[in-house]
């Protein structure tokens, strides 16, 4: 008999957010689960590990089925490490973190934990997808990105993921029968405006919320934001490698 694939399930939402709970049912009809995931919310962590606190790592049981799962106070990252390390009696098949709750297109991919979970997967030779739903509710419909999850991680265990490649996939809050298919894209060149909002506490010691306004300048009809803004699902393949290799011989002047 066939060996089921093995997949690790994590996110930056925190183990219960619903969230994490589709995306376990879906990958439940796709092999045997463990799940290793925060046990509160990490978003916005980008590739943070833990080094100067102790990790925990705790078995427990939250839904009903076949799953294994996990919660740990470390970050997302910390959670992909732990469970390829210390819990998987394989390396795994597949990564899959998510559903998250909210986008993570175009520069959002550089703070996302969510994604940074998925790079770190793929950092250890694993296919990963990261899985984000462009709607920021706790009780969020997660029907439609539950049936391109299934699709997309399928394609993926069948098909496998190039090395050093991970799939960054934004789903919008839409209505199965009105999202209009899938896109393979590239990142749009967007970014936050950044402010800060400068407040005063009791005691007269100032605190500052961050808040900014998201900006894309990319006019291109091949990025994630032109397809999620046209009702498709975008799926972005990026690489950890970042080097810049059309700027080396530009800079070979710096050698002595």
């Amino acid at each position: 008999m066939k060996e089921q694939p093995l997949i690790l399930v994590t996110n930056d939402d925190g183990i219960t957010a619903p969230g994490i709970r589709a995306l376990i049912e879906v990958m439940n009809e796709l092999g045997d689960v463990v799940v290793v995931a925060p046990d509160s919310p990490q978003s916005g962590m980008g590739h943070a590990v833990t080094i100067n606190s102790t990790l925990y790592l705790d078995l427990i049981q939250i839904d009903d089925g076949p799953q294994v799962e996990y919660k740990s106070n470390g970050t997302p990252v910390d959670c992909v490490k732990l469970g390829i390390s210390e819990v998987l009696y394989r390396k795994p098949d597949l990564v899959v973190s998510g559903i998250n709750h909210g986008s993570n297109s175009s520069i959002n991919v550089i703070y996302s934990g969510t994604m940074s979970a998925a790079v770190e997967g793929g950092i250890e030779g694993i296919s990963s997808i990261g899985f984000s739903l462009l709607d920021y509710k706790w009780d969020a419909d997660f029907s439609a990105a539950k049936y391109f999850a299934k699709q997309i991680a399928g394609n993926i265990l069948n098909n496998g993921m190039p090395k050093g490649v991970v799939l960054n996939v934004n789903i919008p809050a839409l209505p199965l029968n009105e999202i209009k298919g899938i896109k393979v894209a590239r990142q749009a060149n967007a970014k936050w405006n950044e402010t800060f909002d400068r407040r005063e506490n009791p005691h007269g010691r100032k605190y500052y919320w961050l808040s900014g306004e998201f900006v894309n300048n990319d006019k291109g009809e091949d990025t994630d934001e032109f397809a999620l803004a046209n009702a498709y699902v975008s799926v972005v393949p990026i690489q950890y490698d970042m080097t810049a290799y059309a700027v080396i011989d530009q800079l070979k002047n710096l050698e002595k």
